[in-house]
């Protein structure tokens, strides 16, 4: 795929999953926000229904509460009371009301037998309600504002952006003037819980842009761009990998080319040296059998035969210092990798009753997938250069730890000792073919565990671990169970 072209999707995608994200938060919030009003909402209309149920049992008791002269007085206190209650009217026998009004109602309360309404004025925000009763009936004038329960209210009147109403028969009376937004938002309208008084309580709360969870999607969209850029950049180095991989197979590829050329020019200079020792040796061979023994001449055809060894010798150390790190040809399988350490352990058994080191092995039953000899071998250097490491401690100071778990669906063996550690210039290059510290070494064997490990589809890393000593990583895939 075309790198620009990755990077376009990728960041399509990217816009695709902040907007996704951020419609979700906005849902969110907005089912929060319809949620709390609706619950306020019922709250409002459950007080105001009380209150008039309230209103209509004050009625009741007025006409309980009738015992000939004391009627007015009994009217006065409940007045006091409750102060919704701004006037109190009182009808005996054959008088009439004032209001033309309040005789129909009186005549519908009989009828129905509760309280009936009359001379709602909502501009005013008064009404009326009278209930007929024998010697006398009654009506008293409410106040729409002083019914209201304010302590009990669920929100701020004054910076609630809920808007509610009372409505009837197309008068309007505001409880609480809200925000209705510059959005629609939500609404909601049901009748009070009482016959006597009619009213619709009506809520509506509208949507502003204040009211969106911006802090939240700003961090979704920040959140998103990070794993974005997160991305990206293990796509960068995933690319990088593959490019140097490549390049490293071509390398291969061409230094095994010059191998077999050096390979066939090594043939043809070590046939003449060997012929000439072949030679000079059988010559010396005929002089001391004569009789007399030639024995100068045969010192000096000896001496020949060495020149040309050395020689050979030469060539063979130049051959030496070029060959390459060999890959992994076997077929792998699954290989236990406690078995594999008993193994290696064995092997050094001698090494490390001389040093005087017990090592200390955390085993766990691990199977991985990895050519037996290759990973023997991986273990068997990995432990040679832990116990050349621990010899250079005093004996009391040795430490030689092996672990075995499984890490993020890896099979991980670890060979950590305390020796003096690996220098810090040293250890970017410890893997670097040729590479060494040690005097007369070749600097393959690091390099060679770190190739055989990637063949086999693992890795083999090395730092230093407090508070001295070195520690090996070793991971290889899981075989299948």
């Amino acid at each position: 795929m075309n790198p620009l072209r990755g990077r376009l999707a990728v960041a399509l995608i990217g816009l695709a999953v902040a907007a996704i994200g951020c419609t979700v938060l906005v849902r969110s919030e907005l089912a929060s926000l319809r949620a709390a009003f609706e619950t306020d909402a019922r709250i409002v209309h459950r007080l105001l229904s009380q209150r008039s149920a309230q209103q209509d049992a004050v009625m009741s008791m007025l006409s309980l509460l009738q015992s000939g002269s004391g009627t007015d007085a009994a009217g006065r206190r409940v007045a006091s009371v409750y102060p919704q209650i701004l006037d109190l009217l009182q009808r005996h026998g054959d008088a009439s009301w004032t209001e033309p009004a309040l005789a129909a109602a009186e005549d519908e309360s009989r009828r129905e037998r509760r309280a009936a309404l009359a001379g709602v004025d909502f501009a005013r925000g008064r009404y009326w309600l009278v209930q007929a009763a024998t010697p006398a009936s009654h009506a008293a004038q409410i106040d729409l504002r002083g019914m209201v329960p304010w302590e009990e209210w669920p929100m701020p009147p004054e910076t609630s952006p809920v808007r509610v109403i009372l409505e009837y028969a197309g008068q309007q009376f505001l409880l609480q003037a809200g925000n209705t937004g510059s959005h629609s938002g939500f609404d909601f309208r049901k009748r009070l819980a009482t016959e006597s008084q009619p009213f619709d309580v009506v809520a509506a709360r509208g949507i502003r842009w204040s009211d969106l969870p911006w802090l939240k999607m700003l961090g979704w969209i920040l959140l998103t761009a990070a794993a974005l850029a997160g991305l990206l950049a293990l796509e960068r180095q995933r690319a990088e990998r593959r490019r140097a991989e490549e390049l490293l197979r071509l390398g291969q590829v061409a230094r095994l080319n010059a191998l077999g050329e050096l390979a066939a020019g090594m043939a043809h200079e070590l046939n003449q040296p060997l012929t000439a020792v072949l030679a000079n040796t059988q010559a010396a061979g005929r002089m001391l059998n004569d009789e007399p023994a030639e024995l100068d001449s045969a010192r000096e055809a000896m001496q020949r035969a060495a020149e040309q060894a050395r020689r050979a010798s030469g060539v063979v150390d130049r051959l030496r210092r070029v060959v390459e790190r060999p890959d992994v040809s076997a077929q792998l399988q699954p290989v236990k990798l406690e078995v594999a350490i008993n193994n290696a352990l064995y092997l050094l058994e001698p090494q490390l009753q001389q040093l005087g080191i017990k090592p200390s092995l955390g085993q766990t039953a691990v199977s991985v997938l990895a050519e037996p000899v290759a990973l023997e071998q991986i273990i068997h250097n990995l432990l040679t250069n832990a116990l050349q490491a621990l010899a250079q401690v005093p004996a009391a100071d040795r430490h030689l730890d092996i672990g075995v778990r499984i890490v993020d669906d890896k099979g991980r063996l670890t060979v950590g000792d305390s020796g003096p550690g690996i220098a810090a210039d040293v250890l970017p290059r410890l893997f670097e073919p040729f590479f060494t510290t040690r005097e007369g070494g070749l600097g393959l064997g690091l390099s060679l565990c770190e190739s055989l490990a990637a063949g086999m589809g693992g890795s083999l890393t090395a730092a230093n671990r407090p508070p001295r000593g070195a520690v090996f990583t070793l991971q290889l895939p899981l075989a299948a169970t």
